[in-house]
């Protein structure tokens, strides 16, 4: 959700699926980066695209603290900087080759990734415990009149499940797509667990159904 006019900050993944040493495609307002965890558990946002051939970075591999690319192998540090060309061990890679890169912060078990200059850090959500993530093919608008509820300004939605209330953290993607983190009140449990995941799935598809019928009008 928008913080200040220059930037904000948007919830790309949750800690969980974001393990030490791997990487993982994600999508801002702004574009696709690779968002990967070095093997001593430092997080990078990159651009993912490799400088040398165009290659997605998040198709790429983590050794150590550095996101290498599958293509040719081109190895780039946290800071964006090209460390390793294997092509040529000998050569130090200037300091012109180098990927874009993202500010990053992770709070609370969820990863957020800067668009732009935020003023400030991202929302705390204690107390609320990440489940899961589903991506829907609507707006936030529209997912919005599914829950019955708008979202407040930390980007939380409340919906009512059968086992209990839950909260749904929103990022609008391209494409008008909408990412949804799944997040409950508290360690309720397997069951409630189950529940949460059940009500999210059955929004999405309100969701959807919704945002089709205004496409059609």
């Amino acid at each position: 959700m928008p913080s200040d006019t220059t930037g904000f900050w948007t919830p790309v993944a949750l800690s969980r699926d974001l393990p030490a040493g791997t990487v993982m495609p994600a999508r801002t307002a702004a574009g696709s980066i690779a968002l990967w965890r070095s093997a001593s558990g430092h997080i990078s946002a990159s651009a993912d695209r490799c400088p040398h051939r165009g290659m997605r970075l998040s198709h790429g591999f983590v050794r150590g603290e550095a996101l290498s690319c599958i293509y040719h192998g081109w190895s780039y540090g946290q800071a964006g900087n090209c460390l390793r060309i294997p092509a040529h061990p000998g050569l130090t890679p200037p300091e012109t080759i180098r990927v874009a890169t993202h500010d990053v912060e992770e709070m609370d078990n969820v990863i957020w990734v800067a668009v732009g200059t935020p003023a400030s850090k991202p929302p705390g959500l204690e107390g609320l415990i990440p489940l899961r993530s589903l991506t829907a093919f609507a707006g936030i608008d529209a997912i919005e009149a599914a829950a019955g509820a708008k979202a407040g300004p930390d980007g939380l939605v409340e919906i009512d499940a059968p086992t209990g209330t839950i909260c749904l953290l929103l990022s609008a993607q391209e494409d008008g797509q909408t990412l949804i983190h799944v997040l409950l009140k508290g360690d309720a449990g397997l069951t409630a667990g189950i529940g949460a995941s059940r009500a999210a799935e059955s929004l999405r598809r309100r969701a959807e159904d919704l945002q089709k019928k205004e496409i059609a009008q």
